[in-house]
C-alpha cells in the first residue's frame, strides 16, 4: 500500500530557526495509527528551504528543541 499524504495527520509542529538551518519537532498519526515523533532538519541553500539528514547537533540547537521535544510529549 502506497504512502497517501491525506492518511498522515499532524498532532504537534514546532520549528526553530537559525541562519541557515531550521530544525522541527513534530507528532504525526498516520491513518489514525501510534503517535511518533519525527525531528526534520532543513537548510537554505540560495534562498531556498531544502532538506537534509538531521545527523548531529551542536549543544545550541539541542539545548533549542529540547523544550520543544517535551512539547511534543504532552501531545503524545
Amino acid at each position: 500500500m502506497p504512502y497517501d499524504p491525506s492518511l498522515d495527520k499532524n498532532i504537534f509542529s514546532e520549528t526553530k530557526e537559525w541562519d541557515n538551518t531550521k530544525i522541527t519537532v513534530g507528532v504525526f498519526s498516520y491513518n489514525e495509527g501510534e503517535k511518533k515523533l519525527q525531528l526534520t532538519r532543513e537548510n537554505n541553500v540560495q534562498d531556498e528551504w531544502r532538506y537534509a539528514k538531521l545527523g548531529r547537533m551542536n549543544k545550541e540547537e539541542v539545548e533549542a528543541i529540547v523544550p520543544l521535544i517535551q512539547a511534543a510529549i504532552k501531545n503524545m
